[in-house]
């Protein structure tokens, strides 16, 4: 077998079938981090970008749901409630509604918490077995030379490397987007407490037009 070359395909090639099945699985999980990641930051982007429209009285985007909580609240009429507490209402019906719909949009940021702390494992076990291969060499013929032990200690740091490519990412991944989306629940928080306050203000204005014309 040919070691003289790092690339991760030479290295997935010389390993053995222990080290292929954990080199594999790293690497669809590292393929799969990077998805989540783009699938984090798009709907980030979406979401700013939403509420930014929003509270500048545009287009409320992927916020339809929030803003549609907001007036099927508003609808709602309710006995000897005052314009503040039907504000309040307004407020948390659509504050559910809005971490809800953020609960979904950040649903990939649990699995890269969990590839980020279990792809490292997953490494280590590959990097045993091969530290294991290479003693089983070392036993098998009676040589402790560089030739014996040179396979499994390659698989070993392959193993490693794997490990290493799919937990770096998922983890500046997982912290950047999921301080990202607390940035952007924020915004969300502020569009919720504007839209609130402008359709009550709406509705106090109506009344006091409605007194004034009786």
């Amino acid at each position: 077998m040919d070691y003289n070359t790092l690339s991760p395909l030479a290295m997935f090639l010389n390993a053995g079938p222990v080290g292929k099945v954990v080199m594999a699985s790293l690497l669809l999980a590292s393929i799969w981090t990077w998805v989540l990641i783009v699938e984090g930051v798009v709907a980030v982007n979406r979401i700013a970008k939403s509420a930014r429209a929003a509270r500048a009285g545009g287009d409320v985007g992927v916020l339809a749901p929030v803003a549609e909580a907001g007036r099927e609240a508003f609808a709602l009429d309710l006995p000897d409630e005052t314009i503040g507490d039907k504000r309040a209402r307004i407020a948390d019906h659509m504050s559910r509604t809005a971490r809800e719909f953020l609960t979904k949009a950040e649903g990939g940021l649990p699995n890269l918490a969990v590839i980020s702390s279990v792809a490292p494992f997953v490494g280590l076990f590959g990097t045993v077995w091969g530290i294991m291969t290479s003693f089983a060499g070392i036993a098998q013929s009676q040589d402790t030379s560089l030739a014996v032990v040179a396979p499994g200690i390659a698989e070993a740091l392959a193993a490693t490397a794997y490990g290493l490519a799919a937990a770096i990412p998922a983890s500046v991944g997982y912290n950047r987007i999921g301080a990202a989306f607390a940035r952007v629940g924020q915004q969300v928080a502020h569009y919720i407490e504007d839209e609130s306050l402008l359709l009550c203000s709406g509705h106090q204005a109506r009344a006091r037009r409605d007194r004034e014309a009786a």
